[in-house]
């Protein structure tokens, strides 16, 4: 890709520009930064709410892009999704003042480049259907594939781009270097390019080859780590960086950019998350012992973390991850047991993360709202006495329902609004 913006694509952007700052200035955007800040802290009045668009944003955004220009689509792209959550649904994710712009890294584990199968759809696009191919199939026969992991940054390519929107936008909006949290998921690019049931047959199989495996990606992930120490590439995430999850980083606890600018940051000065949704399928035991050892290792390196997805983490949340002493926020999803963490996270110094259930508003094209009513007063009773903050997953169409979706959050407000006691 050029990272080349015309005077046509340039016009288009300054306008968006100008509208994302518009709804960044505005004085409910303020106070929700506040509320991030005291929820994160763990000392805020209600939970708070994040429909998360990108899932569905295909529904959204191509009737607004304007621009022509493969790499000015891009830019126009994330400057809609930086304000559409608050200009369509007025739920709690913020507007930020300025264009966030990450360095071009990599981290390509193994030197094994993931290969894709995707489906498509009656358009002849491509659809959410996809399947990686196996490359590692027997660990015994095939380790030797297991090459040393290749990771690094192009700081050329990132100034390119920094330069070109700094130029088309940079008077409306600064273009600041940004960092999201460190995101981590070891079990997922081990299924990519092994599958799901091989990584299931060479955890029994090779048990102690498996096991050094897992030890490798510990230590590659910590040697990338260290790389971006050295080059400075470790930047604050104290504010508008996300947490992965749908969920931001807004913090006093972890140093910010006063701090950057008088010493090079480690991974202990920010937010980095995990998750294992591959691992449901084994027991507890198995994984204590074959999974949470790298993680463990891993997760240590940050300041503070979030943890989990989709995956229910009651099941391991006594043997494992309620051990991580950095744990901020945890993933209750739809499979989770939320009466069991509602009771282990009472009083305790993590955030209860709420997903609730995608089907009332990913399914069908009317919403039940009483059936909804009582999924999140459900949620909202589990949840008593935790800090709680509700993000919605995994909704993949709203059928181009804009007033159904935001009739969705104005019905999570209203029932935590009647139901919730902190």
């Amino acid at each position: 890709m050029e990272y080349v913006i015309s005077s046509e694509d340039r016009a288009i952007l300054r306008e968006v520009a100008k509208q994302q700052l518009e709804y960044a200035n505005m004085e409910s955007n303020k106070e929700r930064i506040k509320a991030w800040y005291r929820h994160n802290a763990l000392k805020g009045d209600k939970p708070l709410i994040h429909l998360e668009m990108w899932t569905f944003a295909q529904e959204i955004l191509p009737q607004r892009l304007k621009c022509k220009g493969e790499f000015a689509r891009s830019v126009e792209t994330n400057l809609y999704c930086n304000f559409l959550n608050q200009a369509l649904f007025d739920d709690d994710r913020v507007t930020p003042d300025y264009y966030a712009l990450g360095y071009d890294t990599w981290f390509t584990l193994f030197d094994i480049h993931i290969k894709i199968d995707h489906t498509t759809g009656a358009d002849g696009k491509e659809s959410v259907g996809h399947h990686f191919e196996s490359i590692v199939e027997d660990l015994e026969e095939d380790y030797d594939k297991l090459k040393a992991t290749d990771f690094g940054v192009d700081l050329a390519a990132t100034e390119k781009k920094r330069a070109a929107i700094e130029e088309a936008i940079g008077d409306i909006l600064p273009v600041k270097m940004s960092m999201d949290c460190l995101y981590s998921v070891p079990t997922q690019m081990v299924v990519h390019f092994m599958s799901m049931e091989n990584m299931m047959f060479n955890m029994y199989d090779y048990p102690d080859l498996f096991k050094e495996m897992m030890g490798r990606i510990a230590d590659d992930t910590l040697a990338y780590y260290r790389m971006l120490e050295e080059k400075r590439l470790i930047l604050p995430t104290t504010g508008f960086e996300g947490v992965g999850q749908g969920s931001w980083s807004f913090t006093d606890e972890l140093p910010g950019e006063e701090e950057w600018k008088k010493r090079p940051f480690t991974t202990k000065d920010v937010w980095g998350f995990m998750d294992s949704q591959e691992t449901v399928g084994i027991s507890p035991e198995m994984y204590e012992e074959f999974i949470f050892p790298c993680y463990k290792k891993i997760s240590e390196q940050f300041g503070l973390l979030s943890y989990g997805c989709c995956e229910p983490v009651n099941p391991i949340w006594d043997r494992c991850i309620s051990k991580l002493t950095n744990l901020r926020k945890v993933s209750i999803s739809p499979w989770c047991d939320e009466e069991f963490m509602g009771e282990r996270l009472r009083g305790s110094k993590v955030i209860y993360h709420r997903k609730p259930s995608p089907n009332f508003l990913g399914v069908g094209t009317t919403l039940d709202e009483e059936a909804f009513r009582e999924h999140i007063r459900k949620s909202l009773k589990a949840a008593r006495g935790c800090e709680m903050e509700i993000t919605q997953r995994d909704v993949y169409t709203i059928n181009h329902d804009i007033p159904k979706a935001k009739r969705y959050v104005e019905i999570i407000r209203e029932e935590i609004e009647d139901h919730w006691v902190r």
